[in-house]
């Protein structure tokens, strides 16, 4: 391996660590509507437990709103019983055979919950980005080592992965940062 391949291979790595925390993020809730938010829920579909998004049309109906349209009419109550039990705090309402489930408005102590849960995301990223890093470092000092490459190589390529680094740690910071906003300003 290269230091060019170990470079490529940790960036590609600290993306998906990126890509991981976006997802991550869109689960925490806000008093928005967001269909993401129920990607946790698991339901009981012939004695097996799936996904929600296996088993209904998950989407929104409007700002405040998710709707939810089981694919079986049968799955109705176990979707609304699965919702209601989950620990997101939601109050889904039937209307035939279409689960309405509006977004409670959140109340101050809510949202300083919410903002708390987004930085420790946040931290958990910067560790895997950090992770990330110190294992790049380890992978070309054995290539110094094995006298693969020389030590100017060597401090080139710290400097190039500590400069990703420092790029990825602030996009994580600016995407928790409009999480807070978003949480706060609703």
């Amino acid at each position: 391996m290269t230091i060019a391949d170990i470079k490529k291979n940790t960036e590609a790595k600290m993306d998906q660590s990126i890509l991981a925390f976006k997802n991550n993020l869109a689960k925490i809730r806000t008093g928005r509507a967001n269909p993401a938010l129920l990607d946790t829920i698991h339901v009981e579909y012939y004695g097996s437990m799936v996904p929600l998004s296996q088993v209904a049309n998950v989407s929104l109906l409007d700002a405040r709103t998710i709707s939810v349209q089981p694919w079986e009419k049968n799955m109705g109550a176990k979707i609304e019983k699965a919702i209601r039990e989950s620990d997101l705090g939601l109050n889904p309402a039937s209307l035939g055979d279409l689960i309405r489930v509006p977004m409670p408005p959140m109340s101050e102590e809510r949202r300083k919950e919410m903002t708390k849960l987004a930085r420790n995301e946040a931290e958990g990223a910067k560790v895997a980005v950090r992770n990330l890093r110190r294992d790049a470092n380890d992978a070309v000092k054995k290539l110094v080592k094995d006298k693969l490459a020389s030590e100017d190589d060597q401090k080139r390529a710290e400097a190039d992965v500590q400069k990703s680094t420092d790029k990825r740690i602030a996009e994580i910071d600016a995407l928790v940062a409009a999480k807070e906003q978003e949480i706060m300003a609703i």
